[in-house]
């Protein structure tokens, strides 16, 4: 099913499609695709500043010994081959230094090690907001957390290269545009010793590709966006799906 255009709606038509995606998402996951002890769990973002993100180290980064038995009763579910997509990107050093959904992927219920963040129009509207969207996601990859983000918006003033460029001129800063006619990004961020970003550009009429999302530096499941995205659509209120498509909201 092409990508449509949610900018042509109210914020809020998008949060109610944000939340219905995310459980679907979940369910998804949770139906086979990841190993067996980890579960994908949808979560409530606590506000601009969250409380959790300070506390992220004390639930993220497997051990060596976790990731290696995760990694070796992967079987199946997942693979180990190197992601394909349009734009790679690759750190050369280490770093040391308005309410939606997640998805949260846990380790027996307990660590995160994998997010997965659907943008949301409140996320790109104010300088505050982008700001503090683009550190919580540093502070995740910093902190060991596999992140997988998915943004159906154009950009704004505020991110004019979209916002993989902001993310990752937090980690290391290189050159990267937008490809012609191609304003929509979905980006998967490796968080292990080597950070590496897979970005897929692409336009409102696109399908989606399913994407890596990395339980470990090693491992990724590929995320089924285009199948879930469909089956929430397909859902949806008749008027707000026309609302979508054509623009032009129902007359009172």
């Amino acid at each position: 099913m092409p990508i449509h255009d949610w900018s042509r709606v109210p914020s809020g038509l998008f949060h109610h499609f944000h939340q219905d995606w995310s459980i679907e998402l979940a369910r998804t996951l949770n139906r086979g695709l990841l190993p067996s002890n980890l579960s994908a769990l949808v979560e409530q973002r606590a506000g601009v500043k969250e409380p959790d993100v300070p506390a992220i180290e004390d639930y993220a980064a497997l051990d060596d010994r976790e990731t290696s038995l995760l990694e070796a009763n992967a079987g199946r579910v997942a693979t180990m081959e190197a992601p394909a997509t349009r734009i790679v990107q690759r750190s050369a050093d280490e770093i040391y230094a308005d309410r939606a959904n997640r998805i949260v992927i846990r380790h027996h219920l307990g660590r995160i090690v994998a997010i997965i963040e659907i943008v949301s129009p409140g996320n790109k509207d104010k300088r505050g907001a982008i700001r503090n969207f683009v550190e919580k996601t540093v502070d995740f990859i910093q902190a060991g957390v596999h992140v997988l983000i998915v943004d159906l918006f154009p950009p704004t003033v505020r991110d004019p290269k979209g916002l993989h460029k902001l993310i990752w001129d937090e980690i290391e800063e290189q050159p990267f545009e937008l490809p012609p006619g191609l304003d929509r990004l979905l980006m998967s961020y490796q968080a292990g010793r080597e950070k590496v970003a897979y970005i897929e550009p692409l336009a409102i009429g696109d399908t989606m590709p399913d994407m890596p999302l990395f339980l470990t530096p090693n491992l990724h499941v590929k995320v089924p966006l285009e199948t879930t995205y469909g089956a929430t659509w397909n859902v949806l209120p008749v008027q707000l799906r026309s609302a979508v498509t054509t623009g032009n909201l129902p007359v009172a």
